[in-house]
């Protein structure tokens, strides 16, 4: 792998070091704005320029580059939302005492609508979980609670067995920023939690010495008794998505997707659901709102004095 250029070797790590210290971002966010600006910097050199020399209109030149790439407009949207977060950590901290980057304008990305399954789809996907073996209840249990609470894969896998109230049918979640938020249990979701906590299902897979006290207190495991990892969350999604024939329809975000739309469908508040889904801005919210179109229109026809037919 290619070394990052001396000039900004250190200015990248006190960077990477401050997200993830004072702005507690996830360690995935973290590398990928390394990896980003790692590339913004091999341009720089490129181009016989310093990261404490750069002007507005190389930034700018940086950016067409990118645009002109074919990388996806998400990706080059991601790239220069690191290379500004770089410059202005810089001026703050007092690096360099201006900012070049901060009147250049961020692309903007189409914003694509989440593609939920129905609950009927759902109700197939839960259905087809064998948990008579210490796995299936492990897997019933963390996709029940994926769809029951629209919690991210990230954020499931790293629960922890104090974080899990049955007696009053609530979880304790750590999302995006270290914000912790309480989030309700289903009755489905608590079932299937009491029997994957059983000693014929987390029990089967808990080893006879734990190898990190993490794992010891991790509430989903794999078969080696670790802690469930991210990827080994996907997998589970994944095989039970290609049994009951989703294949690449589904993942563990079309679980969050589909739990924010039927609860918009049912009638739930969207300040409510934007509470359960932990997101920072109602913003992001609304996207959900606009899945149900067809509703929408459904209701409108049978319901408008200038609709009915």
């Amino acid at each position: 792998m290619n070394e990052v250029p001396a000039s900004g070797l250190r200015e990248i790590k006190d960077f990477l070091l401050w997200l993830r210290v004072e702005r507690g971002r996830a360690e995935s966010t973290v590398s990928a704005y390394e990896r980003d600006l790692r590339n913004y910097l091999f341009w720089l050199e490129e181009q016989g320029e310093r990261i404490g020399d750069v002007q507005e209109s190389s930034i700018i030149v940086y950016l067409r580059e990118l645009q002109s790439s074919g990388k996806a407009a998400s990706t080059v949207a991601r790239a220069m939302a690191a290379v500004r977060s770089f410059h202005r950590f810089l001026a703050v901290e007092n690096f360099r005492n201006d900012d070049p980057a901060k009147n250049v304008e961020l692309p903007r990305v189409p914003r694509g609508l989440p593609k939920p399954i129905s609950e009927k789809e759902v109700s197939e996907l839960l259905f087809a979980i064998d948990d008579e073996g210490a796995a299936g209840k492990r897997d019933k249990a963390m996709m029940e609670i994926l769809y029951g609470t629209g919690a991210r894969i990230s954020e499931v896998v790293s629960l922890s067995i104090s974080d899990l109230d049955l007696s009053e049918k609530l979880l304790k979640v750590l999302g995006k920023g270290n914000k912790e938020r309480i989030v309700p249990l289903g009755r489905y979701a608590e079932t299937a939690l009491m029997r994957w906590l059983s000693p014929d299902g987390r029990g089967k897979l808990e080893p006879e010495r734990w190898a990190s006290r993490d794992d010891s207190e991790a509430l989903f495991l794999n078969r080696q008794g670790r802690r469930l990892s991210r990827q080994g969350g996907w997998g589970i999604v994944k095989k039970y998505g290609r049994k009951v024939g989703l294949g690449a329809q589904l993942s563990p975000h079309t679980l969050r997707h589909s739990c924010a739309t039927h609860m918009l469908e049912h009638g739930a508040d969207i300040r409510t659901v934007q509470e359960l889904l932990g997101h920072a801005s109602i913003s992001t919210t609304q996207i959900y709102t606009h899945v149900s179109r067809d509703q929408l229109i459904e209701v409108y026809q049978s319901a408008h004095p200038r609709a009915l037919l």
